[in-house]
């Protein structure tokens, strides 16, 4: 399923709903698990109690028999658990292990916490790990949920059985210039009272033309109790976060992870440049790099690509 499609499919879902928000129990092969059900707001020491989506093999049994480690799923920003669905139900097919989408921190269902920086967001995913799976895991993440991927192998590589980075680097690199303007966007359409998705398309438009990425923004649009368009990501804290969600504060001088780990780049994104290069080597000695032609989208752009070399990575025996 492509970007568009996914978008779409679920935009159409929230019109259906009208003044409610998406019931989760419509997917299929799916159990959408909330370990949060009122929103919160809550303090930036303690590791948030993420909510999520998980995908079982079609046989439980085969789960014991696989030796592919649990795969958990992490997002980019403004994204949510709902976004790669179809390739989350894939792995969990095809490598006979159970796939976990989480919601981020102030993304989704997850609740709202006053920060937002890789630190925060790691800590969250280990808390995920150490409770619900308990095992050591493979970590997937894509941009923002790529980075913090990196950070939870760097900082525990001990609940971490191998990493996956789609389109990200660990450095400190300029979000594009969109970014910023999608988050004002957001934040302008929750405050104008509107009482449509179909006006806060039409509103949206005026930030961004392509069809495809206003779908996708508003799928993260929520009626209020008032009646008007709200969103479920914490648009005033993410609007503060955006230098912290940039950087990577990690040293290869002190930080490394030695187990597997692969990076896949779209090469016409930006975000790996040719540069990072050795500085992934010095964080991560033991990676493997993908190309895919692809932009910064590569999940949903090129999804069997994406989905044969992850596969070809996780069957492949490591030293």
């Amino acid at each position: 399923m492509s970007l568009y499609q996914a978008s779409v499919h679920s935009v159409r879902n929230l019109l259906i709903s009208s003044r409610y928000a998406l019931n989760l129990s419509t997917f299929n092969c799916a159990r959408s698990l909330s370990t949060s059900p009122l929103r919160q707001t809550v303090s930036n020491e303690q590791p948030i109690a993420l909510d999520y989506l998980q995908f079982d093999p079609p046989s439980p049994d085969s789960v014991k028999n696989s030796n592919i480690a649990p795969i958990v799923v992490l997002h980019g920003l403004l994204g949510s658990k709902q976004n790669n669905r179809s390739v989350c139900r894939r792995f969990a097919k095809e490598l006979q292990t159970t796939v976990y989408a989480l919601d981020l921190r102030n993304h989704g269902d997850s609740p709202h916490a006053r920060t937002h920086d890789y630190k925060g967001l790691a800590l969250d995913v280990e808390h995920f790990i150490d409770t619900t799976i308990k095992k050591p895991s493979v970590i997937l993440g894509h941009s923002m949920g790529a980075k913090t991927a990196m950070a939870v192998a760097l900082r525990r590589p001990d609940i971490v059985d191998s990493m996956i980075a789609v389109d990200n680097a660990p450095i400190d690199a300029a979000l594009g210039s969109d970014i910023p303007k999608y988050v004002q966007a957001l934040r302008h359409i929750d405050r104008m009272g509107l009482r449509s998705i179909k006006d806060s398309f039409e509103v949206l438009g005026k930030y961004e033309q392509n069809i495809e990425i206003r779908n996708f923004l508003l799928t993260n649009a929520k009626f209020k109790s008032d009646g008007t368009v709200g969103f479920r990501v914490a648009l005033d804290i993410l609007a503060k976060a955006l230098d912290h969600i940039a950087e990577f504060p990690f040293d290869s001088r002190d930080d490394r992870f030695i187990g597997p780990a692969l990076f896949i780049r779209g090469t016409r994104s930006h975000y790996i440049p040719d540069e990072a290069i050795p500085t992934i080597g010095r964080f991560f000695p033991k990676f493997v790099l993908k190309d895919i032609d692809a932009g910064h989208w590569v999940i949903s752009e090129k999804p069997a690509e994406f989905v044969n070399y992850v596969e070809e990575f996780l069957r492949t025996p490591q030293e």
